[in-house]
Parts: C-alpha cells; sequence; structure tokens
C-alpha cells in the first residue's frame, strides 16, 4: 500500500494512467459487495480485526477484503488529485501576483513621471542671433529637452577622449566677470567660419576636437574643416563641372598658384586675384594689366600663401541659391553704386523664381563631401547673358532677404529633425518648401522684376539685408503714399521705373545711374 501512495502521489503515473481507470476506481461500490465507507489506510490499520459473523457464508470474508483495499485505493488517489490540484492554485495564484506588479498601477496610485536628462545644443554663433529663443519649448520626439548653449568659436575650448567624448569649457560672463562653464554637447549648429587667414580666426583645431570626440553636428565637421579652403572647395566643383558639362554646370575658369613665384603672368585682363582664404569680398582685388598683376604678385609674397586668379565678368546682376533641407531659395542682387563689388555700397536684393537649372546646380554641389544640410551657390550673371558660377558656401553662410526669420526656422526644425534621427533613431521628415519660396512664375525670374530695393549704402556684411517694402499697386496704395518717408518713397519711384522697362536694359542701366545721385544726396546727412 505504502509502494501504491508513492506511485500515485508522483504526477506523471497519474497522468498516464488509461482514460477512465480512475473514474472507475471512484464509482460506489455496487450493493452486496460492501457497506463500510471509505477508510484511509492509516484508519485501517489502527481498526482491529472484526470477528466474522457466524450468519455469513464463506464467501463474504474475500469479499469484505476486496472492498476495503478498493475504498483505499481510491482514497490514495484522490489524496494525489488534491495535492495536485493546491499545487496548480499556488501556481496560479503566484504568477497572478507577478503580473500584477508588473501592470501599471491605477488611478489611486499614479506612476512617477520619468525624468530625463535633456539634450545639449551647442550652437557656434554671433550673439547677433539668440538660438536660444527658436528652440524654446521644442522637444525631441516629444520627451528630451533642448538644451542651448550659445558661443562663438573664440569663446570656446575643448578635450575629447576615446570613451568619454568631448567636454567643451565655455566662457560666461556672470556679473561683469567671466566664469567657465564646462559640457558635453550632443550636437553641434556651426554658423561660423572656423578659419580665415586675419590673425587670430583660425578654428580648425577645435573642428577637429568635436569630429574626435564624435560629436554629431550640421553640417558634418567633415564638411565644415574640408570649407576651410577655398581652392580645395572649388576642386570638388571642378569635378562637377566636367561631369555635368559646362552647359549644365557653367564654372567660371580658375587658375591656382601655391605661391608667389608662379604668378608670372596671366592669359588675358581684367582678372580678379583672390589671396588665401578669406571671406566678405576680403583678400580680392582687380587687377587691370600686367604691370598690377605684378604688384599684387609682391603683396602675396609677403602674405606668404597660394592665391588664384579667374577672369573678370562684367556683372548684370549677382545670383545667389540657397538650400536648408528641402527648402531652396533664389535670390538676385543688383549694384546700385556701381562698385564691382556687388556686395559693396548699395545694392538692390530680390527673390526670384527657383528654375530647374538652379535646383540643379544647388543639389549637385549639396553632394559634396558626403552631404551638406545647409549651402548656398553664389553666381554672376554676366551682361554677355551668361551665368558663371563662383563659389559654394556651407552652413556658415549668411541669411538674406525678407524671409530670415523664416530660414531660421527651417534650420531649427531641420537640428531637431537630425537630432531624432542621430541621438533617438527616430526618422522624421525634413522641413519641407514652403510656399513664398517659389512664389515667383519662371517667366518672372526670366524678366526679373524686383521685388525689394535697398536704398540705403551698407557695409558689406549688411549689404544683403532687405530694404524698404514698395508700395501696392492696388487701389488702395494712393492711401497709403502720403504715410511714406521720404526713403520709400524714392525706392517706390525707382522700383515702378525699373518695372516699367524690363526688357530694355540700356534704359534700365540709365534710371540706375540717375537715381545713384539722389540715393547719395538723401542718405550723405
Amino acid at each position: 500500500m505504502n509502494y501504491l501512495r508513492r506511485r500515485l502521489s508522483d504526477s506523471s503515473f497519474v497522468a498516464n494512467l488509461p482514460n477512465g481507470y480512475m473514474m472507475d476506481l471512484q464509482r460506489p461500490t455496487p450493493p452486496g459487495s460492501s457497506t463500510s465507507s471509505p477508510a484511509s489506510p492509516a484508519t485501517e490499520r489502527r481498526q482491529p480485526p472484526s470477528v466474522p459473523s457466524q450468519t455469513q457464508g464463506p464467501g463474504s470474508g474475500s469479499a469484505a477484503g476486496s472492498g476495503s483495499f478498493l475504498s483505499s485505493f481510491s482514497s490514495v488517489v484522490k489524496s494525489a488529485q488534491m495535492a495536485q490540484n493546491v499545487a496548480a492554485a499556488a501556481h496560479a495564484k503566484s504568477a497572478a501576483a507577478t503580473a500584477a506588479e508588473a501592470a501599471p498601477t491605477g488611478s489611486s496610485q499614479p506612476a512617477k513621471p520619468v525624468i530625463r536628462k535633456p539634450k545639449i545644443l551647442l550652437v557656434i554663433d554671433d550673439q547677433h542671433t539668440d538660438w536660444g529663443k527658436y528652440f524654446r519649448g521644442k522637444r525631441l520626439n516629444g520627451e528630451y529637452e533642448i538644451r542651448v548653449e550659445q558661443a562663438e568659436f573664440s569663446e570656446i575650448n575643448l578635450a575629447s577622449y576615446v570613451n568619454s567624448g568631448c567636454m567643451v569649457d565655455m566662457q560666461v560672463n556672470k556679473g561683469g566677470s567671466k566664469v567657465v562653464r564646462s559640457f558635453k554637447p550632443d550636437f553641434v549648429l556651426i554658423r561660423q567660419h572656423a578659419y580665415s587667414m586675419i590673425p587670430g580666426e583660425d578654428f580648425r583645431n577645435l573642428v577637429i576636437g568635436l569630429h574626435f570626440g564624435g560629436v554629431p553636428s550640421i553640417n558634418s565637421l567633415f564638411s565644415i574643416y574640408n570649407f576651410c579652403s577655398k581652392p580645395w572647395v572649388f576642386s570638388q566643383m571642378i569635378k562637377l563641372y566636367h561631369s555635368l558639362g559646362p552647359e549644365k554646370f557653367p564654372l567660371n575658369e580658375q587658375t591656382f598658384y601655391p605661391n608667389h613665384m608662379q604668378m608670372v603672368t596671366t592669359p588675358s585682363f581684367p582678372v580678379v586675384v583672390k589671396m588665401g582664404h578669406a571671406h566678405a569680398g576680403m583678400g580680392k582685388i582687380k587687377v587691370e594689366n600686367q604691370q598690377d598683376f605684378q604688384d599684387i604678385t609682391s603683396v602675396v609674397a609677403l602674405a606668404g600663401t597660394y592665391a588664384t586668379t579667374e577672369p573678370y565678368v562684367q556683372s548684370k546682376y549677382d545670383i545667389r541659391i540657397q538650400k536648408i533641407g528641402n527648402n531652396y531659395k533664389a535670390y538676385m542682387r543688383t549694384s546700385i553704386s556701381g562698385n564691382w563689388k556687388a556686395n559693396t555700397g548699395s545694392a538692390m536684393l530680390e527673390q526670384i523664381a527657383m528654375t530647374d537649372r538652379y535646383r540643379m546646380w544647388i543639389d549637385s554641389c549639396a553632394e559634396m563631401f558626403g552631404g551638406l544640410d545647409i549651402c548656398a551657390v553664389k553666381a554672376v550673371h554676366g551682361k554677355d547673358g551668361n551665368d558663371y558660377i563662383i563659389e559654394v558656401m556651407d552652413s556658415s553662410m549668411p541669411l538674406i532677404g525678407e524671409h530670415v526669420e523664416e530660414d531660421k526656422q527651417l534650420i531649427t526644425e531641420l537640428v531637431i529633425n537630425k537630432m531624432a534621427h542621430v541621438l533617438l533613431g527616430v526618422a522624421t521628415p525634413q522641413p519641407s518648401s514652403v510656399k513664398r519660396s517659389a512664389s515667383a512664375s519662371p517667366s518672372q525670374s526670366a524678366q526679373g522684376s524686383p521685388q525689394r530695393a535697398r536704398s540705403a549704402t551698407t557695409s558689406p556684411s549688411q549689404a544683403f539685408q532687405p530694404g524698404p517694402i514698395p508700395a501696392s499697386s492696388g487701389p488702395g496704395s494712393q492711401k497709403q503714399s502720403p504715410q511714406l518717408n521720404k526713403s520709400q518713397s524714392l525706392t517706390n519711384t525707382f522700383t515702378e521705373t525699373l518695372r516699367g522697362s524690363l526688357t530694355d536694359d540700356e534704359a534700365k542701366a540709365e534710371t540706375i545711374r540717375s537715381l545713384r545721385q539722389s540715393f547719395a544726396s538723401l542718405f550723405s546727412d
């Protein structure tokens, strides 16, 4: 019996019994076989053996013994089944308790909000633009706050490590004294030139340090470093010139001299000599003849740098095509002051339509150095009717025109999307083109109808800023005329004069010359 009890307590043994076997054992004993109630084996052992009655037959003892055995066997089976049920119930209760602990708490016990560390964005730009207000309230994927740290290249220093990344030290003015604050940037937006030949403006070592620390950026640090040499960038444009052809990519011819010793002569005059790497028209000289060219050669020798020469193009107007993410804009700038540098003196700036030709230029140049998120192409439209591409700018390009605030918002969206993709692995769409960026029709681009006029003498850094808005030509323009000041009235007259002679270039040039004195006398005081 003990053997049966041990065997029946084994769940695997009970599970292997034939179907219906347990039910047969649990059936009640048929009448006449035995009238005794089932008893446990222990109780059976404690009961004394009963004396058979004299009236019972010879087979009654064997029948009672078999009934007692079956009752004991059935009791053991039931005990084994009860043990299995208790074990299954305990297991189910334990699983339910574990699930209850893992499940979120109800309204009676609200879950504690998860505090995520903000992502640090380092913006390298001058203090004229407060980038913090454009990123205020913005979050990455709706979860991570963006903390903006803005400084110029000259105000930061850094140390980069293989495992811990890049640590930046930034000088901050607090209470009239400079305090150094340290932080680890997660992303960098570079809106300042990393290199210029002006003493104290070589920050290529900081670009190397950020790249060494693995900090992602816009534009990429690889492209930022490559843009520290204009002839190096121009060599990439030469590849585009050869692959696309002069008709699709009209690159202005240029000659490179590694030093002054090779600057003996040039094929034709006048030429523009560019010394070293500089910006905003610095280091650029127009040379009319061979004697002046020899004089410039001595200056290049004193500077101890390389130089380039390119044929001077008699410009009708300058063209600038910019790309911010997927947003495109095109501008036309016409010099009013007569300076051969269109970014010097007075200039008229207007937005023109984005043609397929312009889009091909900017898209081709945007593939340089692994891709440029922000870039611009500068070209010159000569009086011979041809276009000449002269330069490509990266993310340090100045923002121009009347949509400066819109461009800053586009840069903000571009940075947020790039940070979410690089830091969180979230793919978000880039800023798309807005309707104002292509508001002008192709016919307006061909005609070149002015939209904005610059009516004041400006410095090279301000030459791209928009001027007063001309009065509308609708019925309400007469009501607005008395409220315009003298500068605005003159600007409107100048604009309407140009609009009336769009097809006559000589009349347009004559109008510019006749009004040049008016502009000079108006703002001379």
